[in-house]
């Protein structure tokens, strides 16, 4: 890469970026292997540690334990950040490109700041706990492979939904039959319920195969399940199996259900439904691969124990749109949610403390299920009233960041910065192919200079007060990269938000497309649609920070917004949403010739937006 170190120095300490870090003294090229000294060095300073490296973050990991005199890492954490795939490695600024440094500056200087930012503060955890009893749905043949692959480490337990496959001579672990009628909870939490109305009791039986040996129809198979629709009613089985008296066609289905930690399913349709199956659940479709069934089981094997996440929502009840007096307004939480985290309860609204309500908060609201949350935080991108928050990071630390990066971009020299917002995982995934296909394949360009990582945990947890925001602090424009791993219902959700955001700013006279999603179906086609012409911007960027309050984050932008506006138009026309408030905004209208003064839209309002 082409590195311009006291360039970068002065873009780092310039007395007018109060959120930059440190300077860059001097710019190491093999700092990972022959320069590694200087590394062990800065780790004994004590000082806060920031690597512009990941590739070989293991490595410094491990130097920094190995150094005399370095603090841990519980008492001095490493931060580590990419300046490669995600700007050093642009086709536009190689090293054999004319003035590359130069033009490599604004952005490496931006990511190095954003990465100097303090840890955002800590939340509250939701705690999981799992003593690794794991319920395996599936035919015989597979639910015992399976199993094999478990038993040594887990408490298997073999549901089998119908007759077919092998089960073994020898009884490794408990088998049960039966339709599964329904399944709930999450890691450590499963309560599974099924019916079993086969005649033979696989409890009772002991596998002898006599039955199998009578049976004329051969309705009788090794998984010592009777298929009903080949029986002919012969019953030389019942007469064979009198002594152990395991098959019985007179025994009345039966209901049975059972807890469970962990659940393998192994049927060709999932039992959840879903985008999003709680935690403690994999489902591999059958025929299953054996590599597909290892790399299962593997990961059930790690998913014992105590577990810990963080709770990433917040809730206000009191603001919450949902309800009130038994009168739903709002459903846009609950309908965007692909983990099915969120239901609503119209009458007992802060009734069940570990939603996040208060007690005592008025009835009518939602209620948030902290196990079954991933995180995704499309909820509170949905959310009109900002009754719901995402918490880590929290929008306030959320801003801070998309600040630090804007400011020490533009305070570099750089222009029509674009802010890309894509996911800690698949996103980032993609970003790094990128960047090293730039590096070697000369139709690639890989990620343009403009062009601003911000990775997040997921791409739907960033919405409308922020991305105003960020054209507020001086943003061209505000790209979001999707990828496999979002749900439709996010990706309909974002885009009904960027209409709402890309109406405001083009109603107040910003030229060009300032909102869009980004595709990743291929490395060809990511690299043409980030090469997109910048959207006019503000002539002075914003100094404001993000409120915790979604509102008052609104009101800030769209009045900075307005002050740098070449129109200033008495209203703006938003897209309507299909039956949903998609808008943090609107007005009521109220006929005062017809309105009696009952009062009734005063005490159903959530909101206290009527006295």
């Amino acid at each position: 890469m082409a590195l311009d170190g006291p360039a970068l120095a002065r873009a780092l300490t310039s007395p007018q970026n109060p959120d930059g870090g440190n300077g860059v003294e001097v710019v190491h090229t093999t700092l990972c292997r022959r320069e590694a000294g200087a590394f062990q060095r800065a780790a004994k300073d004590g000082d806060d540690l920031l690597v512009a490296c990941t590739q070989e973050s293991r490595l410094f990991l491990e130097l920094n334990e190995q150094t005399e005199g370095a603090p841990g890492l519980a008492e001095r954490p490493i931060r580590f950040v990419n300046i490669r795939e995600s700007a050093g490695w642009s086709r536009d600024a190689l090293p054999q490109v004319a003035g590359a440094a130069a033009k490599l500056t604004p952005k490496i200087a931006a990511l190095l700041a954003a990465a100097q930012l303090p840890e955002p503060e800590p939340v509250p955890t939701v705690s999981y706990q799992s003593a690794g009893r794991v319920l395996v749905v599936g035919a015989a043949d597979h639910a015992q492979r399976a199993a094999a692959l478990l038993g040594d480490k887990l408490d298997v337990t073999i549901l089998l939904p119908s007759a077919g496959g092998r089960l073994a001579q020898q009884r490794d672990a408990a088998v049960c039959e039966g339709r599964v009628d329904s399944i709930t909870g999450w890691l450590g939490a499963f309560r599974v319920s099924w019916t079993s109305a086969n005649p033979i009791d696989l409890d009772l039986c002991t596998r002898c195969n006599a039955c199998i040996d009578v049976c004329p129809e051969n309705a009788i198979d090794f998984s010592y399940q009777i298929d009903l629709s080949l029986c002919k009613s012969h019953r030389a089985c019942v007469a064979a199996c009198e002594a152990v008296g395991a098959i019985d066609f007179q025994r009345e289905p039966r209901q049975q259900n059972d807890a469970f930690d962990l659940v393998l399913d192994l049927g060709r349709d999932a039992l959840f439904r879903m985008h999003q199956p709680p935690q403690g659940y994999l489902h591999v479709a059958a025929p299953a691969s054996e590599g597909a069934l290892l790399a299962a089981a593997l990961k059930m094997r790690e998913w014992v124990g105590e577990f810990e996440k963080p709770k990433f929502f917040q809730y206000k009840a009191k603001i919450c749109a949902h309800s009130r007096n038994e009168v739903v307004g709002c459903r846009a939480c609950i309908d965007v949610c692909s983990a099915q985290a969120i239901r609503s309860d119209a009458s007992l609204k802060g009734r069940v403390l570990g939603s996040g309500a208060a007690a005592g908060d008025p009835p009518g609201g939602i209620i948030v299920e902290p196990h079954l949350c991933v995180g995704c935080g499309a909820c509170t991108t949905v959310c009109p009233s900002g009754a719901i928050s995402y918490a880590t990071p929290r929008p306030a630390e959320q801003g801070r960041r998309i600040r630090t990066m804007l400011s020490t971009y533009t305070r570099a020299g750089g222009k029509d910065a674009v802010v890309l917002v894509h996911s800690q995982q698949a996103g980032a995934d993609h970003l790094l192919a990128l960047g090293r296909a730039a590096r070697s394949d000369r139709s690639v360009r890989g990620l343009p200079l403009r062009v601003l990582p911000l990775d997040v945990w997921h791409t739907a947890s960033v919405g409308i007060d922020l991305w105003l925001t960020a054209v507020a602090h001086g943003a061209s424009q505000v790209w979001v990269l999707m990828t496999d791993e979002e749900a439709p219902q996010y990706r309909a959700a974002v885009a009904e938000q960027m209409a709402v955001a890309e109406a405001i700013v083009q109603g107040l006279g910003f030229d060009g497309e300032h909102f869009r999603i980004v595709e990743a179906a291929s490395l060809k086609e990511l690299d043409s649609s980030l090469r997109q012409p910048p959207a006019q911007s503000v002539a002075r960027p914003g100094t404001f920070s993000v409120q915790s309050d979604k509102r008052a984050t609104l009101d800030l932008a769209i009045d900075h917004l307005l002050s740098q506006a070449s129109l200033r138009p008495d209203a703006i026309d938003l897209p309507g949403g299909a039956g949903r408030p998609i808008s943090p905004f609107g007005n009521l209208l109220v006929d005062t010739e017809r309105c009696t003064m009952c009062l009734s839209c005063v005490s159903a309002c959530p909101e206290a937006a009527l006295a």
